[in-house]
């Protein structure tokens, strides 16, 4: 390849042959310039001192050799002129250099540059394949110059591989270079340094970082090389690992950089998109539309990004975006020197924006952030049903580490919200705090419904003072609560119980199911306890099918929802236990019993109701489970806890009976020597039938052998000495139902 052919193929309307000389364009070219001299200057690689080894990088773009155009577009700071740099220097090929600048938009001056260029290597080098680089792409903004230097990929040779590097992006037909294959592209992700790279900007520098200040590092700045450098600096100008910690878009050095390097040559209106859309992580037209209360902010962030590349997208479709970690800090930074009081209004309306959307989180933290803690507080405990009902009791206890003490005991709601959490943890004692202080901060004769019904609830739900004060706090709070209300169904929910365990349990299934009903949807935990205590009515009517059906769904919501680890979920695993072990499930019985009795462990202070119904319901599994002594203990907690539970006379009749089914056993017998196994008590619900060793063997897929021993095992056990009489006393200890 020659030279002449070379600016032949850079510009088609370049006079025909150039022997040996740029021509007569590019000579005046030259003299508007200043001469060859000052040209050449362009004309070299610039002299960089020690800089990482990036070999990931260098290797993709020696790699990628078969793509005629290569584009290293990033904003300022990515470390593109040394990357460029980097890569001559480890591939064999020559490169000719060209660092454009504003005269480059003439075109004549253009084709001038890149014949020098390449004059120089075929001088050096002759015939071969070459890398043409055009560096600081972003200086050609004439329409002439964009078409000079598209002409010049359209027409690229074969040998020639044309690397660019624009902190805007070119002027070049992009998406036909793409779908062509043609076009090698790394931008801001690919260029920002990873912690290992990290690490060695560090040790470049003759310092050192822990492991986590360094991720720290790398995560605050998202890999920007420049911020890196800057943090690096921090550092050797004798900053500690706090400030490393603090470092960010707030620190001087960064500012300076983002306003000297990033938003130098901004226009004032996207400045100024940039400085107020600083309050949001998240940009979507209509939102910045309602927050900046302007439209066509959609166009604005789209030009932003594919303009200026000052915007991240989050998808494919440029609908969402976010600012750099650092520009939004520095962003936010000056806007709050500005003016403050546009801060606050900013974050009010994206607030009111979020909420209409139905974005519960970041409605809330905008209005923290506002200073409007009423309204942060009303979003709180509207939304404390739902989010502990789905699982997500975590959202609410983040929301609350968002306010200062004293903000939490000055707003009634606010110490309610906590109280809820709390309740859900099944810690009676904050619990019985917060509602103490959310009624301490509203008076009574002044406290808002939304108070008082939420203190009510609080009240009933730990029942200090009966189960009928329990039956009436929960009645007001339902009267007081608007019937939207998703806390109605928590009301249903504690006065269909507190009828249930008083006594006489007339209005409790219609409670329970109204507030099954109003929970389904709106908050899971609710909809399980409902369902459960519907199942312990089922039980106390013997409907042993109707209660496995309802704790079967009470079971399906704890498990989709993730309320395994709440405390409260206990008494849904108790009574599935019971079901299990009466339906002959003895291994999944025994899970549930274990899962119950380690939430069961975790449950503080709590209601002594919930306590004693929990209880119960162990010890009747446990008896199924062939475990009395067991059953014994459960028995003897239910009785102490009784004492905490007024008007209990369900709850005290259940346990009569059970304590008579207990005691009426000899003495001898109300022991066993060894608990039945899970095989054993496999085998014993086929006792009763009429099936043979031989039979109940090919139904549980062991062999006969098995089964005679292990029922040779149950009758030792019970001390009987016939399938018959082990059926008697199995019945009696209530290991089988009655005939």
């Amino acid at each position: 390849m020659t030279v002449p052919v070379a600016i032949d193929a850079l510009h088609p309307r370049v006079p025909g042959s150039l022997p040996g000389t740029l021509g007569r364009h590019g000579a005046r070219a030259l003299r508007r310039r200043g001469g060859v001299a000052l040209l050449e200057r362009r004309m070299t690689p610039p002299l960089l001192s020690r800089a990482v080894d990036r070999p990931r990088l260098t290797g993709t773009l020696s790699d990628g050799a078969g793509s005629p155009v290569v584009s290293l577009l990033a904003p300022a700071g990515y470390g593109k002129t040394t990357l460029l740099c980097a890569w001559a220097e480890s591939d064999e090929r020559p490169f000719a250099w060209v660092t454009l600048d504003e005269a480059d938009n003439d075109p004549a001056c253009l084709e001038a540059s890149v014949g020098l260029a390449l004059e120089r290597v075929q001088a050096r080098r002759g015939a071969g394949r070459f890398v043409l680089v055009l560096d600081d792409l972003q200086a050609l903004r004439s329409l002439p110059a964009r078409a000079t230097l598209a002409a010049l990929v359209e027409g690229l040779p074969a040998e020639v591989t044309l690397a660019i590097a624009s902190r805007t992006p070119a002027a070049l037909p992009v998406a036909r270079l793409r779908a062509q294959g043609r076009l090698m592209e790394l931008g801001p992700r690919d260029l920002a340094m990873n912690p290992s790279e990290a690490a060695a900007l560090v040790r470049l520098a003759g310092l050192e970082l822990g492991p986590d200040e360094l991720l720290g590092l790398v995560r605050r700045t998202e890999g920007w090389p420049a911020a890196l450098a800057l943090g690096v600096l921090v550092l050797r100008d004798g900053g500690s690992p706090a400030d490393i910690a603090a470092f960010g878009g707030g620190d001087r050095l960064v500012a300076d950089y983002v306003r000297d390097e990033i938003l130098v040559d901004l226009p004032a209106e996207q400045h100024t998109l940039l400085l107020e859309t600083s309050v949001l992580d998240t940009l979507t037209g209509a939102l910045c539309d309602a927050v900046l209360q302007r439209s066509g902010s959609e166009a604005a962030l789209s030009q932003l990004h594919r303009e200026r590349l000052l915007l991240v997208p989050l998808d494919r479709t440029d609908e969402r975006f976010r600012q750099h970690r650092l520009v939004r800090e520095t962003m936010s930074a000056e806007l709050r020197r500005r003016d403050p009081g546009l801060v606050a209004e900013l974050h009010r309306r994206a607030s009111t924006w979020f909420r209409d959307a139905g974005d519960e989180d970041r409605a809330v933290r905008h209005a923290v952030c506002a200073g409007d803690v009423a309204g942060a507080a009303e979003l709180v405990w509207n939304t404390t049903p739902g989010a502990v009902g789905h699982g997500r009791k975590r959202d609410i206890e983040g929301w609350l580490e968002l306010f200062t003490e004293a903000q939490l005991a000055a707003s009634p709601t606010l110490a309610l919200a906590a109280a809820g959490t709390q309740l859900a943890s099944g810690q009676g004692h904050e619990v019985e705090r917060w509602a103490w202080t959310a009624a301490a901060a509203a008076p009574a004769s002044a406290r808002p419904p939304a108070v008082e019904a939420g203190v009510a609830i609080m009240r009933a739900a730990l029942g200090r003072e009966g189960l009928l004060r329990m039956r009436e706090d929960a009645a007001r709070a339902y009267d007081i609560e608007p019937d939207a209300s998703p806390w109605r169904a928590m009301c249903c929910l504690l006065g269909g119980t507190a009828d249930l365990l008083a006594g006489p349990g007339d209005e409790a299934a219609a409670l329970l199911r109204e507030g099954g009903h109003r929970a389904a949807v709106v908050a899971p935990d609710i909809h399980a306890l409902c369902l459960t205590q519907l199942a312990v009515l089922a039980l106390a009517d013997d409907e042993w099918e109707e209660a496995a059906g309802l704790v079967t769904r009470a079971r399906a919501q704890v498990e989709r929802y993730g309320l395994r680890a709440y405390p409260t979920a206990a008494l849904v695993f108790a009574a599935s236990a019971l079901v299990r072990a009466h339906r002959g499930r003895v291994d999944a019985a025994q899970e549930d019993f274990r899962a119950a009795r380690r939430l069961r462990g975790q449950l503080t202070d709590f209601a002594a109701w919930y306590d004693v119904e929990l209880s119960v319901l162990l010890a009747r599994a446990a008896m199924r489970l062939s475990d009395l002594n067991g059953a014994r203990r459960l028995l003897t907690d239910a009785h102490r806890a009784t004492r905490g539970v007024r008007d209990a006379v369900t709850l005290e009749a259940w346990l009569e009976q059970l304590w008579t089914q207990l005691d009426g056993l000899s003495a001898p017998a109300s022991v066993l020597p060894a608990s039945l196994t899970t095989a054993e008590l496999r085998i014993l619900r086929f006792l009763p039938t009429h099936l043979s060793f031989r039979e109940i063997a090919e139904r549980i897929f062991v062999s006969a052998n098995t089964v005679k021993t292990q029922a040779n095992a149950i009758y030792r056990k019970l001390d009987v000495g016939c399938r018959s009489d082990a059926v008697t006393r199995a019945r009696q200890l209530g290991l089988l139902d009655i005939a």
